[in-house]
């Protein structure tokens, strides 16, 4: 994982998202969206490639979010484990991706 943005799903998240994105990626990488109009005019189309509902491309990414679902109890609604504060929330997720990209490398 290489950046992420607490937020909602509109066109300033993304944006947000974009800008905390390494350079060297947003000049080279090809990155793989699901058609989300937010996505628009953020990421330059010639790096932007759309993948169909269904079609198995965003496999990798849901699989990573139904992770982080379980592993981070704050992000289950209707949980004891909620954050009053949106810094904690945020500091939780940066917790655990940072612990999720350490057990991927060890894992390589």
């Amino acid at each position: 994982m290489l950046a992420f943005y607490v937020g909602d799903r509109s066109r300033d998240s993304a944006r947000q998202l974009w800008q905390r994105l390494p350079a060297s990626y947003r000049k080279q990488a090809t990155f793989s969206t699901d058609d989300w109009e937010a996505y628009r005019g953020i990421i330059p189309p010639a790096q932007h490639q759309i993948c169909p509902k269904g079609s198995g491309q965003t496999n990798a990414i849901e699989r990573f979010n139904c992770t982080l679902r379980q592993r981070v109890s704050r992000l289950v609604r209707k949980t004891l484990s909620f954050s009053r504060k949106l810094l904690n929330h945020i500091g939780a997720i940066k917790y655990f991706i940072c612990h999720y990209n350490q057990e991927v490398i060890r894992q390589s």
